[in-house]
This record gives structure tokens, sequence and C-alpha cells, in this order.
């Protein structure tokens, strides 16, 4: 995980200026490890194959310059897609009422998966309602976290797009 968030922050400051946020950075294989990156575009607009061309050559570039892996890889940019990961304090906000499953690292009133509709957090922790009842998850125990395709997250990510692309006109 060290290694995936050492690339992420040297990566983020080009992703950044070229108006993407990092949703997630992973790198995943041994003898042709593939280094994946998420990100989403700031004003909310739908990732278009043009955006994550842009973004694996300016990646690519800054790779390039500072050689984090010295192996050959592949390098993989995605939209995180409508069921997303939820990676950032700020997601589980942005998505409260969403329904969601969950993974703590350690098992959190003697479980370790969890799944539900999001609360939102509450200071460093995050608020699920499950099935069994709510549940309070301290970020830093959540191992992974990604919405689930409903319905219901469909119509709201194109009422968000939709919203994105009006105040652009």
């Amino acid at each position: 995980m060290d290694r995936d968030n050492a690339l992420a922050d040297l990566i983020e400051p080009t992703v950044d200026a070229m108006g993407y946020e990092l949703v997630r950075v992973i790198v995943a294989g041994r003898d042709r490890p593939t280094l994946q990156i998420m990100a989403e575009r700031k004003d909310r607009k739908a990732m278009t194959l043009g955006d994550c061309e842009n973004l694996s050559r300016a990646v690519s570039a800054k790779l390039d310059v500072e050689d984090p892996i010295k192996a050959q890889y592949v390098l993989e940019v995605s939209s995180p897609g409508i069921d997303r990961p939820l990676t950032r304090g700020a997601d589980f906000d942005r998505f409260k009422g969403h329904e969601a499953r969950i993974e703590t690292k350690f098992p959190v009133e003697g479980r370790k998966r969890f799944s539900g509709r999001l609360g939102g957090r509450e200071g460093d922790a995050v608020r699920i309602e499950t099935q069994e009842g709510p549940a309070t998850l301290p970020l830093a125990e959540i191992a992974r976290a990604k919405l689930l395709l409903t319905d219901e997250l469909i119509a709201a990510t194109r009422a968000e797009e939709a919203a994105a692309a009006a105040s652009a006109v």
C-alpha cells in the first residue's frame, strides 16, 4: 500500500493540474505489473476516452522522468465507473444515501463486511445502515469500499452529469 500511496503522491499534481481528481492508484501483478490509475473530472462531466488518453500521456511522461517502477509495467488509466470504489472520506459524503459494500481491515462490531445505505461521515468514521442495524466504521479501518449498482445510483449519476453539462453552457 505504501508504494501505491507514493505513486499517487507523485502523479497527483499532474492529474490535478489537468482538471481531474485522482480516485485510486494500484500496482497489481508481479512479472509485468499493471499500474492502474482511476480518475474523474473535477467538473463532474463523464470521463471520455480522450480524457483517459490525455491523462495517460501526461502521467506516462511524469513516470518516465521519475522512474518509480524499475520493472516494465503496463499503464492503465480509467474512470471509476458508476459502481465506483470509495477511496476518499469525501466520497462517503458525496454518495450519502446510496447502497455500498464496505470491508474493514479488522472486525468492527464482530464482523468485517458491511452492506447497506451510506449515512455519510461522522468525524473520522463512516455511517452505514445495514439490515442488521446501523454501524459506524472508522475510516482508517476501511480496507475496501464500493458503491453498488442500483437504479437510484444510475439516475443520480445521470443527473450529476446533466447538471455539469448545463453549467458549462
